[in-house]
């Protein structure tokens, strides 16, 4: 489960976002698409994953260990309560978010999913951790997640400016 769930939330998101550009208005255009990218990405891998984190560190911590190949701490008490605030606000931030709500939303994300993703490096590198929560796509969605985040909010924000410059 720990290896699909990030992949399978990734491609929903793309699916939807395509899904509701398609049947949009038109002519499409590309804040279009950025929107419903930015809106599915916030949703499912920053939200849901979000959500999913939460339950999986705080009500089944043992198991969760053992995914990313480590014993069970108290800590994941916290890094469980993290995701669900990171999760909460991606889930706000989908439809309900303003451009800046949308920024510090991605901003909490890459330090926290960026830190994660430095750690789970730093696991493999020092351990051979090679656990599918530590090694697996979690890694590769621990950095691409709040990346893609923030280029497409530099993206909307500079098609937004020269929309007006036009």
């Amino acid at each position: 489960m720990v290896f699909w769930v990030p992949l399978l939330s990734w491609l929903a998101a793309l699916v939807l976002a395509g899904l509701f550009v398609w049947r949009g208005p038109r002519p499409i255009s590309v804040g279009a698409i950025i929107e419903q990218l930015l809106r599915y990405i916030l949703l499912l891998p920053v939200g849901l994953m979000g959500l999913w984190a939460f339950l999986g560190h705080v009500f089944f911590s043992a198991q969760t260990a053992a995914s990313i190949g480590w014993a069970p701490s108290p800590f994941q008490f916290e890094v469980g309560m993290a995701n669900l605030g990171i999760g909460l606000a991606g889930i706000i931030s989908a439809f309900w978010g303003s451009p800046g709500f949308r920024a510090a939303v991605a901003v909490v994300t890459l330090g926290f999913l960026g830190g994660a993703g430095v750690g789970h490096v730093v696991q493999i590198a020092e351990t051979g951790n090679d656990a599918a929560g530590n090694a697996g796509p979690i890694l590769y969605t621990d950095f691409l997640t709040p990346l893609v985040l923030i280029g497409l909010l530099v993206l909307q924000r500079f098609f937004g400016f020269a929309r007006r410059l036009l």
